[in-house]
């Protein structure tokens, strides 16, 4: 017969410790994925408007502490009823998607990009001025035209309109977006065809 050592309390208590450091490691993983998730979108890979926000805020606060240049784009997508309507919503869920794709591949890894609600995104530039806000912009609504998104084996159009805002000593990220936000319907309303 074999003797069997009993199981101790050191060994019991060194078991529970390990099995709670797991437990510690898995939780904490937990919370940092959901606190991740709540500065996402839930339907693209931008930010949600709470994320942007916290970013534009922060990068307010650089330009302002630093004298850096920085643009702020607002972009409201044209025809997007027109995409809900006549296709359907998961063709508009794709519609957005294609956006936010098009957004981020597009801009630097220090700018950001946020999905502020239903068809409206915005676009952080650091490092850049007026001129060059503008310059993205045009390229970018010239992007959206010429790519559009594939739905069902079709081709569909994309556009939208920007407004684009440098920063000129905002002291507050509402407000800075709200300028941008105004940039954008005086653009808009300039274009009869992008209001439709």
């Amino acid at each position: 017969m074999t003797d069997v050592a009993e199981p101790t309390a050191e060994t019991d208590l060194h078991a529970e410790i390990e099995r709670l450091r797991a437990e510690v490691t898995a939780l904490t993983e937990r919370a940092e994925r959901a606190e991740a998730l709540a500065d996402h979108d839930v339907l693209t890979p931008a930010l949600n408007r709470r994320g942007f926000m916290t970013v534009l805020a922060r990068n307010l606060a650089y330009c302002r502490r630093h004298g850096v240049e920085a643009a702020l784009l607002y972009l409201d997508m044209d025809g997007f009823k027109g995409i809900n309507d006549g296709l359907g919503h998961a063709a508009g869920d794709a519609a957005l998607l294609a956006v936010a794709e098009l957004l981020l591949e597009n801009v630097r890894e220090s700018d950001a990009v946020g999905r502020l609600g239903g068809d409206e995104f915005a676009v952080v530039l650091m490092n850049a001025g007026a001129d060059e806000g503008r310059e993205k912009a045009r390229r970018l609504a010239s992007a959206l035209e010429d790519e559009g998104f594939d739905w069902q084996g079709a081709r569909v159009a994309l556009g939208g309109s920007f407004g684009v805002r440098a920063y000129a000593g905002q002291t507050d990220a509402e407000v800075w977006l709200s300028e941008a936000d105004a940039a954008m319907w005086l653009r808009k309303k300039a274009r009869p065809e992008a209001t439709r």
